[in-house]
This record gives structure tokens, sequence and C-alpha cells, in this order.
């Protein structure tokens, strides 16, 4: 299942939903037609499990375009699927991002031996279309970085490799936005974690539709010009090997996403170094879940 949250009708209320091609069905609406019970919002239903998930199957099963729960995806207006309680980063997770940051940011120039690791608040959450706000006053290197985010459906806490993909409930794309200067400074907080710094969707797909998350297709437009373009399966860390490590001393609860970290094409190890500005138009696409777009405007 693609499960999004969205507006519609001039209303600014958030609404669940499910993706079904062109349309989009209403949960809640679907659920009160079938007298049938649900969370009210995507968060309620990562957390209430596979009872949920089971419902919502069998209430979608016959639903099509034409029942009254449905809408044309046209008509609405897509925002964050949810708000993670935590989201967790995963900094050079890609063998080229490693170099290109050694090269650009003054990381090291070894591979890590284990997950680097940072987190970002839920406030710098946004949904698609939403801006990515470029405060002048902050940064002047306002960067781009396509992730895999993992959406945690169970709680894990020091869970085994081999038992990781079992707490996953589904993928969906973050991009994580970062303050290069900020980063330089030593302000990691500023550099990651300012407002709109986690654009988010723009659907959660379910993990029973991606079996594999280590063969997903990524890349990253700005304006149009591809700027990455590379293949999950370049992680250094996969995501069972994340999942493992963040659970040996965080308990990952359902709804916490983790951002898988970020392939090479970032804007600052272009020759010369490129950032975004206002005007500019973002957009990160993974295989299987969609493009995430976000405009950014300035912050004033």
């Amino acid at each position: 299942m693609h499960l999004l949250t969205y507006c519609a009708d001039g209303d600014d209320t958030p609404r669940p939903g499910a993706r079904l091609g062109e349309h989009v069905a209403d949960l809640t609406a679907l659920a009160a037609s079938a007298g049938a019970a649900l969370p009210p919002d995507l968060l309620g239903l990562v957390r209430a499990g596979a009872p949920a998930l089971a419902t919502l199957r069998a209430l979608l099963a016959p639903v099509g375009p034409g029942h009254p729960a449905v809408r044309p995806l046209s008509s609405i207006s897509l925002r964050a699927p949810l708000r993670p309680g935590k989201i967790v980063g995963v900094g050079l997770n890609y063998l080229e991002h490693v170099d290109e940051s050694h090269r650009t940011l003054d990381t090291d120039r070894e591979l890590p031996d284990r997950p680097v690791l940072f987190g970002k608040p839920a406030t710098a959450v946004t949904g698609p279309g939403q801006p990515i706000l470029h405060n002048a006053a902050l940064t002047k290197q306002l960067d781009w970085e396509c992730e895999l985010a993992v959406v945690i459906g169970e709680p894990a806490f020091r869970v085994a490799e081999r038992d990781a993909l079992r707490h996953v409930f589904g993928y969906s794309i973050v991009n994580d936005v970062s303050a290069r200067d900020q980063r330089r400074s030593g302000q990691w907080f500023f550099s990651k974690g300012q407002d709109s710094y986690a654009p988010f969707g723009p659907v959660v797909v379910t993990a029973d539709e991606i079996p594999d998350p280590q063969r997903l297709d990524l890349s990253l437009r700005v304006n149009g010009e591809l700027r990455q373009d590379s293949n999950t399966r370049h992680m250094l860390f996969g995501v069972a090997r994340l999942i493992a490590d963040i659970s040996s001393g965080v308990t990952l609860e359902p709804g916490d996403v983790i951002a898988t970290g970020s392939p090479s094409g970032v804007g600052a190890g272009m020759v010369p170094p490129q950032f975004l500005q206002p005007g500019d138009l973002v957009e990160a696409t993974i295989e299987g879940i969609g493009t995430l777009a976000n405009p950014v405007v300035d912050a004033r």
C-alpha cells in the first residue's frame, strides 16, 4: 500500500489516505462507510500495528474510483505522511560520498567502521510541495541529499541484524537538507535541524511492497538538472545493519524515521560548489516510492 496524508476542498485538516493509481481513498471515510474502526491519522495507523493494517487491506480490496470515499489525486494537496517521534540521520553511508565529503567537508578519508549517526528534530519535517526555507542570515551554503527513509513499525531495542527488517513499517523519501557552512563552524544542530530541513514523502510504501530495500534506484534533480544518481545497493551499511546498530543503545519506536544517508552528487562536492537559492525546485526520486518535490523560498 501507498499511504499518505492530504488536505482537500480548502480544508487544512490533514486526512489519512491510500493512493490508488491516480486516485486517493480517504481512510477515515472508508472505515466509516464500512462500520470499521481505524486510527484517525497515519502515525496512529503505524502505532496500531498489524491488526490495523489487516483491517485496512480488507477495506481497500474492493474499492475503486467510483467509491464515495475516493477522489482524484489531482484534487488534493499532499502533506508529510506523519510527524516522526525522532529522525535518526546517517552520515557517510555511500562510498563515493565518503570521498566527496573528505574533499569538500573535511571529514575523515577512511571509511567508517560503524554507522555515523545524528538527529534531526521533528520540527524540521515538511511535506511534498512545501517550501525549503533559505535563511540567508544563517546559511549561504544550503545543500541537498536524497535519502531512503525507513519508517519503524514495531519497537526495536537491541535487535539482531537478521531480525531487523521485521521492525519496518515501510519506506519513504527524506531530503536531508543541510547548511554546510553551519556544519563547518561546528553547529551540527543548525546544519541539519532547521525548520523545513527534512522534506518527507510523498507516501509511505508498506514494507511488503519493497522486500529488498537495497535494490532501489535513487536520484535528485535541481531545476530539472540531474545532480544525484545512485542505487541503495551502494550503502556501506544497509537498512538491517542500521536498525541493529541504532537499537543497540536507543529504542526505535513506531513512527520513528531513519534517513539512511546520501549518495554522492551534493552541491558542496561540485566544482565549483553549487548551493540552493530561492526560486530553485528540488526533486528527490526513489524507485517504487515516487518523487518528493519542494521549492526553495526566501525565509524572510
